[in-house]
């Protein structure tokens, strides 16, 4: 078993105050348990809209931020999880929104680049952002679960999760900017469990709050029972995960075993 912690909160355009944040979010998680500690998407830096702003703020994987995030798991000696805007030298202009775990001894233990860009309900995502890789899913073990990574509006695309199950995952861990808006916390709660039965593994999600974005941060069982919950605060809620309770789900439905599809590349630019 292993506790897994979500915090919650709405980063602004002060990268010194949100890892402030990150790091009393990150101590009260520890304090209550936690050897995984999931942050939202876009934890370093949010401004209003996604624009140049985002690009300037973007740092390597050894900048202030990243390197703020790592000492805070190798302290703590746990996992740590944060969405990030990630220079790209090799796209001047642009940025990637990644999602990296760092482990215990600081490293990046896993890291997942945004593949869906949010182009949907009036926003432009990929006017500064470069989507990221089709490529094998990366996961992280933390005292024998397997642990998965994907980004917000990725949640809206079913294969990407059935691709982190295949890659063995028994739990997702999802960070979140999930705009407001007309039915959108409904989509969230509705998908956040729909990824959750249909792969039979856990999701926590970790999403921003008010102003930026709609809360509801939860951890899902297998079964799609929410077993903690945010809301609309700003706060941490710890979780524990068990491997028994993925098997137990997975016997009962299975699933993942009976399906008679697998998942493939689509080309992009294909009519669909």
């Amino acid at each position: 078993m292993v506790d897994v912690a979500i915090g919650q909160y709405a980063p602004g355009e002060d990268k010194r105050r949100n890892l402030d944040t990150a790091r009393a979010m990150v101590g009260e998680a520890v304090a209550r348990g936690a050897r995984v500690v999931l942050l939202p998407e876009y934890a370093m830096f949010t401004a209003p809209r996604t624009d140049h702003r985002f690009v300037e703020s973007a740092e390597p994987m050894d900048g202030p931020f990243p390197s703020g995030i790592a000492a805070l798991a190798a302290e703590h000696r746990v996992h740590v999880v944060a969405g990030l805007n990630e220079a790209l030298p090799s796209a001047p202009g642009r940025f990637s929104n990644t999602l990296a775990a760092f482990g215990p001894d600081g490293a990046v233990a896993a890291r997942y680049r945004k593949l869906h860009l949010y182009d949907a309900f009036g926003a432009r995502e990929s006017d500064v952002v470069e989507p990221g890789p089709v490529a094998e899913p990366e996961t992280f073990t933390c005292d024998g679960l397997t642990f998965g990574l994907q980004t917000c509006y990725d949640l809206r695309f079913p294969e990407v999760t059935r691709r982190i199950a295949d890659a063995g995952a028994h739990i997702l861990l999802l960070a979140a900017e999930w705009v407001p808006g007309p039915l959108k916390e409904d989509h969230w709660t509705t998908l956040l469990r729909a990824r959750a039965i249909e792969n039979t593994l856990y999701v926590a999600a970790a999403g921003q709050n008010a102003p930026t974005g709609a809360g509801n941060s939860a951890i899902i069982d297998p079964m799609g029972t929410r077993i903690v919950a945010l809301g609309e605060q700003t706060g941490v809620a710890v979780g524990r995960i068990a491997l028994e309770r993925v098997a137990e789900v997975r016997e009962k439905n299975p699933a993942l075993r009976l399906r008679r599809f697998t998942v493939v590349p689509r080309d992009p630019d294909a009519t669909p």
